[in-house]
């Protein structure tokens, strides 16, 4: 009778924050913005050491259907040692609307710094980030630009990973997955958390209004995450997109070492997060944790198979459901596999990130 308390427990607690973030995600994914205005943006990107992925970078802004007049690109180099500075003064020898700059004198350490110099020399008071090593889709600057028309002060999109060829490739991608349906939801139920810097927007004067990157470094991570924390204290509004064709995309990590600094460098800055944004994720990790991991009790009893069970059931159906929605595609017998693993994953990321320091790059 005890372990059926326990297990009818499990289901419920499960079940209970499932449903509130599923309504959360939906929310969400229904709230549309739609302008016919084209404002002036300023886009603003921090390139270090990408020589091998510059040119792809300017072959999709080639593609980006937004007025050429009405968008500057600002990139700064931050102290690359290859041929980065080179190429990207190569690509944009002919172009009116792209700036390049060093970031000699920064005011902030790592990447923060090298943003706030393309920050401070942009023309323009709507400022869309991404990274250096991203393709934006051809839409991207429309939606966003939409979003912040609509009165938004900090705009955050999917961003999806390229799920590659090598397990650990196809573990990022799911992740980002898990991760984007998640921080989408948190904004649905009012708690936002996270954001990725790759698709990630904002107005130069709500940016100024909070500080800046000034309030931010704690760590030399969370230029997006921390960021937002910010806007969240200060109460500003955030909005999310979620469109077709305004995707950024990147490259999945080529290793488990580059992995697990990467997800290094993101864990640490939730160390640094709102109390409320800590309960929340506690709560949903925890509660998916302790229901995976009732699997291990079946031994002892049969019953325990029954949480595990609406788990997977409930897991399977997010990723079948709305994995399109956010620019994934898995194979059916990849993500109960996947799903598990990801779920391991969230406890050998968190002692990874307790061990020594991120870096930028």
């Amino acid at each position: 009778m005890e372990i059926q308390i326990i297990v009818y427990s499990l289901i419920f607690l499960f079940l209970l924050i499932a449903v509130s973030v599923y309504k959360g995600y939906l929310y969400q994914v229904r709230q549309k913005s739609f302008s016919l205005n084209k404002p002036e943006l300023s886009v603003v990107i921090a390139a270090k050491n990408e020589e091998e992925n510059i040119n792809s970078l300017f072959e999709s802004f080639e593609k980006i259907n937004y007025p050429v007049e009405k968008y500057e690109v600002i990139i700064v180099d931050d102290s690359s040692t290859d041929k980065t500075y080179e190429l990207i003064k190569e690509n944009i020898r002919s172009k009116t609307n792209y700036k390049l700059f060093k970031a000699d004198k920064k005011k902030f350490e790592g990447k923060k710094g090298a943003l706030q110099s393309g920050i401070e020399n942009s023309k323009y008071n709507l400022i869309v980030i991404t990274d250096a090593d991203c393709r934006p889709d051809t839409h991207w600057l429309t939606e966003i630009a939409g979003k912040l028309d609509a009165g938004f002060d900090f705009v955050f999109g999917a961003a999806p990973i390229i799920s590659g060829n090598l397990f650990i490739q196809k573990l990022a991608a799911f992740e980002n997955f898990r991760n984007t349906y998640l921080s989408i939801s948190a904004v649905g139920l009012n708690i936002p958390y996270s954001a990725s810097a790759r698709s990630f927007a904002f107005r130069k004067n709500s940016f100024n209004r909070i500080g800046g990157y000034s309030n931010t470094t704690e760590t030399i991570s969370g230029d997006d995450d921390l960021l937002l924390r910010e806007a969240i204290k200060n109460k500003l509004l955030i909005g999310t997109v979620i469109e077709p064709e305004a995707f950024v995309y990147s490259d999945p990590p080529d290793s488990l070492k580059s992995y697990l600094k990467q997800k290094k460098r993101h864990l640490k800055t939730s160390f640094y997060y709102l109390p409320k944004q800590k309960i929340f994720l506690g709560l949903w990790h925890t509660v998916n944790l302790s229901v995976l991991f009732s699997a291990a009790l079946i031994p002892v009893s049969l019953n325990f198979i029954f949480p595990f069970a609406v788990k997977l059931i409930y897991d399977f159906y997010v990723v079948i459901k709305h994995q399109q929605e956010l620019g994934h595609r898995f194979g059916f017998w990849q993500i109960i596999p996947l799903q598990i693993t990801f779920e391991i994953f969230l406890i050998i990321n968190f002692i990874n990130s307790l061990l020594g320091k991120p870096e930028w790059k």
